[in-house]
């Protein structure tokens, strides 16, 4: 990737997506809500008004330019930095995209601008869209994901519903569990409540495996979430660790595209070497310079080092 590039990370590993090559369209951390378990370790710039952030221009600039010097990924991700949604030329970015690519279009958002019809019309464009839910009331929602005082929760799973009326593509759910928060038998109950209501293709289980914005956000174990997603049901499943081999060619690999990457989120090793498309011997010396110049730190969880840029 060209390193001007100002709004495109990875392609990254993601668990969910495959090859994911990440789009900012929103300042960093620029988000609904500050939820407890966030990767980017800032609080955010709470806001629910919608504009354009960014540049779309550029943005699809710097798709063409990557693609044209044959970067490949099996989607592109609109994520990143804070919540997508928030950008009011989301759709028109979307159509343009499609003009020139085939690869499938996903939309990683927390979901709570759903209840506004012309936020459900734009992400209606994508082939994918990934919404979190990760409550079954408001006194958890509140507790977990610290939305903006104006979000008011039967609003935000009524936008869920209404959503899943009007999107004839895939929506794959995601339900983060923080060890007792969300974890009892009655939190169960009501999210599999929503589930049932708001009609997703997937339902993801997830958990902290990268250090989060807050310590209190514990990992819930293996064998919990598979009890969970049992009770669930079918379309549920456990996300485990990923880590595929990148499929792009890349030669050589400079510290700004290290620092660039972990910028949007901590990585270990295995996750660097395969967003970056580089052998484990050359991303352990960037990272061994990196450390040595006070540029990143580390934090262990559980048996992996993720690096962090500071």
């Amino acid at each position: 990737m060209p390193p001007q590039t100002k709004h495109l990370f990875g392609p990254v590993p993601s668990r969910r997506l495959g090859l994911s090559l990440g789009v900012d369209i929103v300042p960093l951390k620029t988000c609904t809500q500050n939820c407890m378990y966030c990767q980017l370790g800032v609080h955010c710039r709470q806001t629910l008004n919608r504009k354009p952030y960014v540049n779309i221009d550029l943005v699809v600039s710097e798709l063409k330019n990557a693609l044209n010097e044959g970067l490949k990924a099996d989607y592109i991700t609109l994520s990143g930095s804070g919540e997508p949604t928030l950008n009011s030329q989301l759709a028109a970015l979307i159509d343009q995209i499609k003009q020139f690519t085939d690869i499938p279009v996903a939309i990683l958002t927390n979901g709570t601008l759903f209840s506004d019809p012309a936020v459900r019309a734009d992400c209606a464009k994508a082939d994918v869209v990934l919404p979190s839910l990760d409550a079954g009331d408001d006194e958890t929602f509140q507790k977990i994901n610290a939305p903006h005082e104006d979000i008011d929760f039967p609003a935000f799973v009524d936008g869920l519903c209404r959503f899943r009326t009007e999107f004839t593509g895939q929506i794959w759910l995601e339900v983060f569990f923080i060890e007792g928060l969300n974890t009892q038998d009655s939190q169960i109950r009501k999210i599999k409540q929503i589930i049932q209501q708001t009609k997703p293709d997937k339902v993801h289980l997830n958990t902290s495996v990268r250090p989060p914005v807050d310590p209190a956000a514990q990992t819930v174990s293996q064998d919990r979430l598979t009890e969970i997603a049992t009770e669930l049901g079918p379309i549920a499943e456990v996300i485990a660790n990923f880590a595929k081999t990148a499929s792009t060619d890349r030669s050589t690999v400079s510290r700004t595209d290290v620092l660039e990457l972990l910028k949007r989120r901590p990585c270990c090793l295995e996750d660097i070497c395969s967003g970056l498309s580089a052998a484990s011997r050359e991303i352990s010396s960037l990272l061994a310079e990196l450390e040595k110049d006070n540029k990143i730190t580390t934090e262990t969880i559980g048996n992996k080092i993720f690096f962090k840029k500071k």
